[in-house]
């Protein structure tokens, strides 16, 4: 697994907590994920015309679907996404998650459930079984909602995002080690999502429950 420390240092403090409590290789293959994430909303964030943002996450799509990735020395990303465990096309639709974000404001609901959906479904990707990949695809895209409200500015997208979040089976269910940061993200989430609010800031609070979920898994 390439090193990607880089990504790390710039993540928020809730998916550093997370990341603490997954086990070598699958906090490689997390990190990985999440640094390809926040690549493809860096593209819709900065793109100034929604075509441009189509251009290069049609891209991203075409790479991530190639048997070998290529490899450049100057773009880490691409060289850690190669060990990824389970069929890159899991990553691959990260990139039409994101295209739904690309239309015209306000966003449809439909456009965070889409990219909630292809957010979990490549974590989901990498549990052990199939009971345990339906776990996280629900908890996943739950987590992927509340964070994607937490990131909207326009109040009539976030109040359609927040809303569709309070919609959802909230539940827990323990997950393997491997997946113990979704375990965590999903206890804030709900945590947030129960105030009425999507804000994940790391408080001391928040931070208690992060490392009770990281330690017991629930």
């Amino acid at each position: 697994m390439v090193n990607c420390r880089g990504p790390v240092d710039g993540m928020p403090p809730v998916l550093r907590l997370a990341l603490a409590y997954a086990p070598e290789p699958s906090r490689g293959h997390l990190l990985a994920f999440f640094a390809l994430d926040a690549r493809l909303a860096g593209i819709v964030r900065s793109s100034r015309e929604p075509m441009l943002a189509q251009l290069r996450l049609a891209w991203w799509r075409e790479q991530l679907c190639l048997e070998q990735l290529p490899v450049d020395a100057k773009d880490p990303l691409l060289a850690a996404l190669q060990d990824w465990p389970a069929p890159r096309e899991t990553l691959a639709a990260l990139a039409d998650g994101w295209e739904a974000m690309t239309g015209p404001a306000p966003l449809p609901a439909s456009a965070y459930g889409q990219l909630a959906a292809s957010r979990a479904a490549a974590m989901a990707a990498l549990g052990s079984t199939q009971a345990e990949c339906e776990a996280a695809l629900r908890m996943g895209r739950n987590w992927a909602l509340a964070d994607i409200a937490a990131h909207l500015s326009d109040p009539r997208e976030r109040e359609t995002a927040l809303k569709l979040a309070q919609e959802q089976d909230w539940r827990r269910a323990k997950l393997s080690r491997r997946l113990r940061p979704l375990a965590v993200m999903h206890g804030l989430a709900a945590r947030a999502i129960r105030r009425d609010s999507p804000d994940l800031t790391m408080t001391p609070v928040a931070a208690l429950l992060a490392i009770r979920i990281g330690l017991f898994g629930r």
